[in-house]
Order: structure tokens, then C-alpha cells, then sequence
């Protein structure tokens, strides 16, 4: 499929790219902490992880979310296809919905044990970096594009609100795990509509009540509105541990670890 001529994938992935050097750049000149694991293992990780993703979902589910979009448009399934809203009201209707979509699943994954034992991968990097949003079992990606798919042909959404929403999700993940902080006023304001690094770093910390909030990604009113938004650390962004309080250690930058960390069996006080 094509947007203005060239190819969705390449578009795509040169959109994602670009952010990912953009944010690297920021982070290798005011990275905001050090973290306990070096850059290097934990980069290899993350991006080993993200690679094996990459291909699990090509192999699995080759359509992904646009093919899913172009499918259900042709087919005429999904409520956007079959109401007559004005095609720009259709797709910031999208947009909006997906990302609420997006917010519910990411919940879920907290509070429904057999996704936690999945999605922990994603937390126990003991770092919080542009990586750490590339950090994803397998497993949990394969899952969470089948779910997104569903979405979308439910919906009926248009390839292009689909296409945009995709790279919109894509760079926000990589800009909300970003090694940086915004200037306080811009971040205050930022953080009124849409989610910011202080806001995602408090997700990440080991304390499981802060684990358990500010699930959104792109929107930050999905926590506002269902009460899962925590403003503030309670030991600050400076005191914040990183990861979950039981991988505290060189295990999480070990890339076969990591792979086998869902199938493992839990010992007495891991989360």
C-alpha cells in the first residue's frame, strides 16, 4: 500500500528512524540520569528483543494494522463504514479511539496475571531509555497486534487514520521512555493533553502503586479520566528505582534471560 506515492512500510519506517536518531542525539547530549547496567548491554538487549519482534509479527500477522484497515474498507466491516460521518470527523474519531484502545490493553496487561507474566520483560529493564520502549516479549508484541488489528476492523477505521495513528504511537513510545527532561514550563503544558517522559518514568518505577498508573501513551486524559493518572513520584525524579524490585541486577540486560523470563517459575515475593 502507498501514501503520496511511496510505499507505507519504507515511509513508515523512515518516520520511526528518523525520530529514533532525533531522541538518541537528545539523550547522548543531556541524557537526564546514569543508569546501573552500561548503555551498550542494555542497548543490545532491548534492540535484540525488538528485532526478533519485528519478525514474529511479519511472520505471524503479515497484514498488521493497515492491511487490517485496507481489509475491513473493502469488505465494508467496522462502524466507521457503515455510519456517514464527514471524513475528517471519521478520522479524529480514530485517532481518539485507538488510542483509548491502546490505553485499555495496556492496563490489562497490568492487572490480568497471565499479560503481566508477558509484559514484566518490558519492565524489569533497570534503565529508561529510548530502548526501553523496544523492549517487548515476543509473545506480548505477537498478542498486542492481533488485539490492534481486531480494533481496527471494529472500528472500520481508514488505512490513513490508521497509518498516522501507527507512526503517531510509534515515535510518542519512543519519545515518553526519552533519557530527558522538557523544560518544567513546556512539560507542564505538554503534560495537560498528551503523555511526557516524567509522566511515562513514573510507570517505570519499581514501586508497584507507581508501576500500576499512567498507562496512556499518546493521551494523557485516559488517566486523568479513569483514575490511574499519579502526578508526581513520591520520591521524585531524581529518587525514582527503575524496574521492578526483584530484577534489581544484571539479569534484565541479558537478552536469552529476558526471552525466558515469562516461562520461568516465580520464587516467593517476585512480582
Amino acid at each position: 500500500m502507498e501514501f503520496f506515492g511511496i510505499s507505507a512500510p519504507i515511509m513508515g519506517f523512515g518516520m520511526i528512524a528518523a525520530a529514533f536518531a532525533f531522541f538518541a542525539a537528545l539523550e547522548l547530549a543531556r541524557p537526564f540520569r546514569k543508569f546501573p547496567l552500561g548503555r551498550l548491554q542494555r542497548w543490545r538487549t532491548n534492540l535484540g528483543l525488538y528485532a526478533i519482534d519485528t519478525l514474529a509479527v511479519r511472520l505471524v500477522l503479515p497484514l498488521a494494522m493497515v492491511g487490517a484497515a485496507v481489509w475491513a474498507r473493502d469488505a465494508g466491516w467496522g462502524l466507521f463504514n457503515v455510519t456517514q460521518l464527514p471524513p475528517w470527523a471519521e478520522f479524529i474519531a480514530a485517532i481518539v479511539l485507538l488510542d483509548l484502545a491502546l490505553y485499555i490493553q495496556h492496563r490489562a496487561t497490568h492487572e490480568i496475571p497471565l499479560l503481566w507474566r508477558l509484559h514484566k520483560v518490558h519492565h524489569t529493564d533497570t534503565g529508561f531509555d529510548i530502548t526501553t520502549g523496544a523492549r517487548f516479549h515476543p509473545a506480548e508484541i505477537v498478542l498486542s497486534m492481533a488485539y490492534k488489528m481486531a480494533i481496527v476492523v471494529a472500528l472500520g477505521a481508514a488505512p490513513l487514520a490508521v497509518f498516522v495513528f501507527e507512526i503517531g504511537f510509534a515515535v510518542a513510545t519512543i519519545f515518553t521512555h526519552g533519557n530527558f527532561r522538557l523544560p518544567s514550563g513546556l512539560e507542564a503544558a505538554w503534560r495537560r493533553l498528551f503523555v511526557t517522559p516524567d509522566m511515562h518514568r513514573i510507570h517505570h518505577s519499581a514501586m508497584m502503586d507507581e508501576t500500576n498508573s499512567n498507562y496512556g501513551t499518546v493521551l494523557s486524559g485516559w488517566d486523568r479520566l479513569l483514575g490511574t493518572y499519579v502526578g508526581a513520584a513520591r520520591k521524585g525524579q531524581n529518587g525514582l528505582i527503575i524496574g521492578l524490585e526483584s530484577y534489581q541486577d544484571e539479569r534484565p540486560g541479558r537478552l536469552g534471560w529476558s526471552l525466558r523470563l515469562p516461562f520461568a517459575r516465580r520464587r516467593a515475593g517476585e512480582e
